[in-house]
């Protein structure tokens, strides 16, 4: 509970810092409302709805109620899907208000000492460095592969973990061993004549729990004729500082990315997470005030491109891609779609691939419920929206589902897992569905030479 000090400074800290300009840019119309999952989900409780949030915030900067417990809950509660940003007709930048905001209390109150320690861990040892997050990640693939898993799934000793975890232990991809993750490649010949010199955001988690699937990401673009430049300096892109009240330490994230990336002589760089990807091209925000980083980061951030749009760009839809006959849906990652504004690639690709049926599921664009560490603090919450989306899923009929971020990734798994229709449907990555994809064409194509030749 916040003391009545640290309401007074995080008060003058909401004065300061907030935007009023953007603040008073709401003009109260509800236009947000119908695409906010939590004001839905919560029975349309005024408070969980962005147009309720920035009254809060308003209302704190005007000093008509305090930032107390109340206030917190309902920004903590908040996915930052930013669903309510493409259809504000007053154009509100409502993420950066809701991170501004999170940063001024989380930066002002007093923690308790077990969150000051995972803070600590999280935010400040771990996501930063990457040889640390191969060594954790390794740790969790010797529990895989050592008999540990089945041991404690046997015994019963994970119930001990609360259901959100245990849940999600049940989805976790099977994890690379640490010799695999340190061997990663740093220049990438084109196949055929280069058409782009790109640089690859191979991130944290997607270059450790999820590293097959950037593997499938440099070999397309590969294929699809670019050169791949991978900067060993590159690190964390910030993302999980920023969402969680750790503006400093996300500062520090882009600056050190901008470094790495700026001498590099490239047509675009590549991300293949939306989350990551949507942060990254916000540099420019993050660092206005700085005047040695603000035109540094608008350099940077011009160069941004998901994988689905440079695909597209490069015509990688025309190459013959095939799969097994499947019904196919799509689930947008929030970031990608409301930040990137990237939602029209992917579905190209995907109706381009032979043997799919693309079918698109209702409301594929609300957010599923993962939004970082979202499902493991407000499992409550993240479950009934999850259950919605798999709601959804279901009604297309579709065998495979396919997104575009590790988070919503996992997600989709654990809806699966809860539907019970494992052994039916699959969530996968769009860059791992579209190697099945060339790797079907090629096998198909080799088995038609064969039956030529025999």
């Amino acid at each position: 509970m916040t003391t009545e000090k640290e309401r007074a400074i995080m008060q003058t800290e909401f004065q300061k810092r907030m935007d009023e300009d953007e603040l008073m840019n709401c003009m109260r119309c509800g236009f947000c409302l119908p695409t906010c999952p939590t004001y839905i989900e919560s029975g349309f409780q005024e408070s969980h709805s962005p147009r309720g949030r920035i009254a809060l915030m308003k209302a704190v900067v005007d000093g008509l109620i305090d930032p107390d417990e109340d206030v917190e809950r309902s920004l903590n509660m908040c996915l930052g899907c930013r669903a309510c940003e493409p259809v504000c007709p007053s154009g509100v930048r409502y993420g950066h208000l809701l991170e501004e905001a999170r940063d001024i209390i989380q930066q002002n109150k007093k923690h308790s000492f077990p969150v000051r320690v995972v803070r600590k861990l999280v935010f400040d040892e771990l996501f930063p460095y990457p040889k640390r997050m191969r060594i954790a990640t390794a740790l969790l693939g010797v529990y895989q592969r050592s008999g540990l898993r089945s041991f404690a799934r046997r015994t019963g000793l994970l119930k001990v973990l609360p259901s959100s975890l245990r849940d999600m232990e049940k989805i976790l991809p099977d994890v690379p061993a640490l010799k695999e993750m340190k061997e990663r490649p740093r220049h990438l010949a084109s196949e055929g004549a280069p058409k782009r010199r790109v640089a690859f955001f191979s991130g944290c988690l997607m270059d450790t729990m999820f590293m097959p699937t950037n593997d499938a990401t440099m070999r397309l673009l590969q294929l699809a004729g670019c050169e791949v430049i991978i900067p060993e300096s590159q690190t964390c892109c910030g993302a999980l500082h920023g969402h969680g009240g750790e503006k400093q330490k996300a500062k520090e994230l882009a600056k050190q990315n901008i470094q790495a990336f700026e001498q590099l002589d490239v047509d675009y760089v590549v991300t293949n997470a939306g989350g990551c990807g949507a942060f990254l091209t916000e540099y420019d925000h993050l660092l206005k005030d700085e005047a040695e980083w603000s035109e540094r980061a608008k350099t940077f951030v011009a160069k941004i491109k998901d994988i689905s749009e440079v695909l597209v760009e490069l015509d990688f839809h025309k190459k013959g891609l095939k799969v097994k006959p499947q019904v196919v849906t799509y689930q947008d990652s929030c970031h990608l779609r409301n930040v990137m504004k990237t939602s029209a690639s992917p579905r190209k690709l995907l109706r381009s691939i032979q043997g799919v049926e693309f079918r698109e599921m209702k409301d594929a664009d609300r957010c599923c419920g993962s939004a970082g560490i979202y499902n493991i603090v407000e499992p409550e919450m993240s479950m009934q929206i999850l259950d919605y989306k798999m709601e959804m899923a279901k009604q297309t009929k579709a065998s495979t589902i396919v997104t575009a971020n590790p988070g919503c990734l996992l997600q989709m798994k654990l809806g699966i897992e809860r539907a019970g229709l494992s052994n039916r449907v699959r969530a996968v990555h769009i860059v791992d569905f579209l190697l099945e994809a060339v790797e079907r064409a090629q096998e198909a194509e080799h088995e038609e030479h064969v039956r030529k030749t025999s």
